[in-house]
């Protein structure tokens, strides 16, 4: 099956919908199949504002209908407690709630921008899919994260290089209670990385540290500019570390 035919066969679908390099070509080739699609995006504390820009950016310029909808994530005690698991609790509230608008919304079907690249055996989160029975066209349509992106590009979105980028709280430590400050401090860590030129990075929280992880080739850049980025972090974290070896 390729994706025409899967839509072909699904004329009216629901998206989960992130502003990312997979749900922003679904989105794109929904529309060029015909189908009737919404995207809905859920606007929470774990989605950086710059996802929501690009989601709205790209859904203007596909001139796709696009619905926002408002989640607290932390009122969950599940998702603020941050256990192992806290992914199959978050999803479970976001899928829920889109499941929930979409149905409002004269929708049956609800898709997801899930590759053929993604790991599907380790990631609770799938577990929710699963449960909900959500398609993930890509995936069943055996296509891969660099498939997507070339095709991305052949299609002129401007999504197409966009780096992958984990929620926020994927930046605390398992175990470690989940607050709007920390939230808010990586936010603005990233963001200020971002403006500097990084693209294959990440700010964690160590205590009450910032762990910053670049990929190799941005090492350079890193140092060049290591002064300032101290200085910046340092209004939300006591000291800030490099990390030699893990990459983001």
């Amino acid at each position: 099956m390729n994706l025409r035919e899967f839509f072909k066969e699904n004329r009216k679908v629901a998206l989960a919908f992130s502003g990312g390099v997979d749900s922003a070509y679904l989105l794109c080739e929904a529309i060029r199949c015909g189908c009737h699609v919404r995207a809905y995006y859920v606007k929470s504390a774990f989605q950086p504002e710059f996802e929501y820009r690009d989601a709205r950016r790209l859904a203007e310029e596909l001139h796709a209908d696009m619905t926002v909808l408002e989640k607290d994530v932390l009122a969950s005690e599940e998702v603020a407690a941050n256990p192992a698991n806290r992914c199959y609790y978050c999803k479970s509230l976001i899928f829920g709630s889109i499941l929930e608008a979409a149905k409002k919304d004269g929708f049956s079907v609800l898709i997801d921008g899930t590759n053929a690249s993604d790991d599907t055996e380790d990631r609770p989160g799938m577990k929710v899919l699963e449960e909900l029975r959500v398609r993930s066209p890509l995936r069943e349509c055996g296509l891969t994260k660099a498939e997507v992106r070339r095709l991305s590009k052949e299609a002129g979105l401007f999504t197409w290089d966009k780096p992958a980028y984990a929620c926020l709280a994927t930046r605390i430590p398992w175990g470690t209670r989940i607050t709007p400050e920390m939230l808010t401090a990586t936010e603005r860590a990233e963001e200020y990385l971002m403006q500097l030129g990084f693209r294959n990075f990440r700010v964690r929280m160590l205590g009450d540290a910032a762990k910053v992880q670049v990929g190799e080739e941005e090492l350079t850049l890193l140092l060049a500019h290591r002064k300032e980025i101290a200085e910046y972090l340092k209004q939300d974290y006591k000291s800030v570390l490099l990390d030699l070896e893990v990459r983001p």
